[in-house]
């Protein structure tokens, strides 16, 4: 079944755009204000297409400080990501982008849990995103006609976030933001950062923690490069990478050689917190002796909130530091509390970014690289050209429908835009049609030589070799060890690539059978025994690992991080999901008892059933499993009177909206339905319950009001027997 796609996510206005190209980016560079007609089975095939690159590209960002797109470019994938799911919102994926914060911290730095999760912020490109996100919080917070949601609005400093932890007054720790719950330990590195007093000035409460960015102004960040070029050194493709690989460094001396700053912007726990507003906080954390922009206001009108950002746009170029956008945050702390969060972000505050940079250059060449699911992407080679100060040569080209879209040839001249990192985005084929040959996609691996085809429903051409293929054998063994899968600390990219060269690893478990090869390695340049053994030993550690990060490590199409966990919620052992998803190709009942796993699909299933239908997955999987010998999955519940059970509410809530009830229900680990049914536990009722409440009257369901919700919330009620005691005496 097909469905026109609409989607809100524009560009300014008068940069619309004619059609959309199969990646979601229109032909200026932002997402069609038109329609698309698309399929659920196109829809499915794309999102896990977006999943899997955007994962990517934020381990590439947050972890190795070497993005491989632009920020323009990487914005797109997510506002192309986010209008399919608002179309099909049935079809979003448990490992959704929309529900990933940063990436797993730096294995060669300590871990820094955070108490309070630091989120990252969702994105608006248009005026009109501005005054939606005004409009959702005025409906999620119920306010009476006429009642203003007041915002700050300050610059979006492009740096490193960090959390720094104060005691007493006195510097205690200081994290990055990492994953959003574990980052790490950069304390002694900044310590050496001027902007970051070690105590505090004034009166502060017992415990607070201070959030802001740690960044690179450009004139020391040109220093630094003229430093590193004349000691034969690496050089910084921006300030934001050389910021980021400054923070990191294992040695504070070096950090401390390094031009870092740092701006305040927010806080994160806090034994209190000594003012109502943001504004109000922020001035307070001034006076503590940390630097806050000077950009900072505080504004009532949405009017007053695009004229600050068109002034901060308009100063852009003049600015001593990066910045990418205007950051709004509702002002009042009270309905920040009340707004809360979705899966990754605050529904309190918004990034208002700033259109993408642009410039002119040639076409040298198009190669097609093969990644470890058999995609064949295409990347530009450019003409070396300096965009927004940063010299750019490569480009991806997505697919073979993004290049006949463009109709780019080798030679072409095209335009491209970025914001702020280093690969662009192809915006424009700028040469007329000329006799040049055009660009044939191939129809064979590169590789490998195998076909090279596409399934029906999807975008992408994949090669057809499987684990024949090297390149995507090569690619899995990276996906493999990498920090978000096993995570085998000393066996990186290159490493790898080494040993499956020389043939020393061929597949998953033949990593865990590297101390035969000791000697061997022992005999190679660079390796000594000690790093020898501190790999083999990291190897042996990962023995015995979660079942669920040695799932996603495999590789299995579509079967992200979030979809891994709850296939072994479910299954509990690696080898009991292998036993049904081997037997799932031909047994229908098994395929359903996949598909019926929550957050679970029929894609997913689909995708082991045709993954364990190979007999040499098959095969590499029971060899993974019997050297590797994965834990029992353990979830980790957390508990409430509500843990686990099903919530209905129905009626007029009167002092909270109902998208409020929900988020604070999920809080408590409790299940949100529509309708109410014999698997119901509870039912919230409010004035004008009708026919549900009549319902749970006749099934013997627990029935509280809005008062008896709010004494739960409020941890008021200890055991859910109260509550539905509650409610019956009422």
């Amino acid at each position: 079944m097909s469905k026109r796609l609409p989607s809100s996510y524009g560009s300014k206005e008068g940069e619309g755009f004619d059609k959309l190209s199969p990646n979601g980016v229109g032909e200026r560079g932002g997402v069609t204000k038109q329609v698309l007609e698309v399929t659920e089975e196109q829809v499915v095939a794309e999102l896990a297409q977006l999943a899997a690159e955007i994962a990517r590209h934020d381990e590439l960002y947050h972890a190795q400080d070497a993005p491989e797109i632009s920020d323009a470019e990487y914005d797109l994938l997510v506002r192309r990501n986010r209008a399919l799911e608002a179309a099909f919102p049935h079809l979003v994926r448990e490992d959704s982008p929309s529900r990933k914060v940063g990436h797993a911290p730096a294995a060669h730095l300590s871990k820094a849990p955070h108490s309070r999760p630091m989120l990252s912020l969702d994105n608006g490109f248009g005026e009109e995103d501005v005054a939606e996100f005004l409009a959702r919080a005025r409906r999620f917070l119920a306010l009476p006609e006429g009642e203003m949601v007041a915002c700050t609005a300050e610059p979006k400093i492009d740096g490193l976030s960090c959390a720094l932890t104060y005691r007493n007054g006195l510097l205690v720790r200081a994290a990055t933001r990492g994953d959003g719950q574990i980052g790490e330990d950069v304390t002694r590195n900044v310590r050496t950062i001027a902007d970051v007093p070690g105590r505090l000035r004034g009166e502060c409460p017992d415990l607070f923690e201070v959030r802001g960015e740690v960044y690179m102004a450009h004139a020391d960040f040109r220093a630094l490069n003229e430093r590193q070029a004349q000691a034969g050194e690496r050089t910084f493709a921006n300030p934001r990478n050389a910021a980021a690989g400054s923070l990191r460094q294992l040695d504070p001396a070096v950090t401390a050689a390094r031009p870092l700053r740092f701006f305040a912007h927010g806080w994160g726990e806090a034994s209190a917190v000594p003012a109502a507003s943001q504004y109000e906080m922020m001035r307070v954390i001034e006076g503590w002796g940390f630097p806050i922009s000077p950009d900072l206001i505080r504004a009532e009108a949405l009017d007053a909130l695009l004229a600050h950002y068109r002034r901060i746009e308009a100063m852009r170029a003049e600015l001593p530091f990066d910045i990418d956008g205007v950051v709004y945050k509702v002002d009042r702390l009270d309905w920040q509390a009340r707004l809360g969060q979705v899966a990754k972000a605050p529904r309190w505050a918004l990034a208002h970014k700033f259109p993408a940079e642009r410039a002119q250059t040639t076409i040298n060449r198009i190669d097609i690289q093969v990644g470890r699911t058999g995609k064949l992407t295409p990347l530009a080679r450019l003409e070396p050209v300096t965009v927004g100060g940063v010299v750019v040569s490569n480009a991806t080209l997505h697919n073979a429908d993004e290049i006949a879209r463009l109709g780019v040839r080798v030679g072409d001249r095209v335009t491209v835009q970025r914001a702020g990192d280093v690969i662009p985005q192809i915006l424009e084929n700028l040469t007329p049609e000329v006799e040049r040959e055009p660009f044939l996609f191939p129809e064979k691996c590169p590789e490998c030589g195998s076909d090279a085809v596409r399934a029906e429903g999807e975008v992408d051409i994949r090669c057809t070799g499987g684990l024949v293929c090297p390149a995507q054998r090569l690619e899995r063994l990276k996906h493999f060890v990498s920090r978000p899968a096993m995570d085998i600390e000393g066996l990186g990219v290159k490493t790898v690539e080494e040993f499956a060269r020389d043939g020393l690893i061929d597949t998953p478990a033949s990593i865990f059978r590297l101390a035969a090869h000791r000697e061997v390695i022992l005999q190679r340049e660079g390796w000594a025994e000690r790093g020898t053994d501190n790999l083999l030993l990291a190897i042996e550690e990962r023995r015995g690992f979660a079942p669920d990060r040695v799932l996603f490590a495999v590789g299995v199409r579509h079967v992200g991080q979030v979809t891994a966990r709850d296939l072994l919620k479910h299954f509990t052992t690696l080898e009991k999901l292998g036993e049904v998803a081997a037997r799932a190709g031909q047994e229908p009942e098994c395929l359903a008892e996949i598909t019926s796993v929550q957050g679970v699909g029929p894609t997913v299933a689909q995708a082991l059933a045709d993954f364990f239908a190979e007999e040499h997955n098959r095969e590499a999987w029971d060899d993974l499993l019997a050297e590797a010998r994965p834990a029992v999955f353990k979830q980790e519940i957390r508990q409430s009177p509500v843990t686990g059970k099903t919530v209905v509410f129905t009626g007029s809530l009167e002092t909270l909206s109902r998208d409020e009830a929900k988020v604070q229900a999920e809080r408590l680990g409790a299940k949100v339905a529509g309708s109410v049914s014999a698997k119901t536990d509870l039912v919230v009722a409010g004035p004008g319950a009708g026919s549900k409440l009549k319902k749970a009257a006749e099934l013997g369901v627990a029935v509280t009001d809005e008062t008896g919700w709010a004494r739960l919330v409020a941890g008021e009620v200890d055991e859910f027997s109260m509550l539905a005691g509650e409610a019956e005496g009422g």
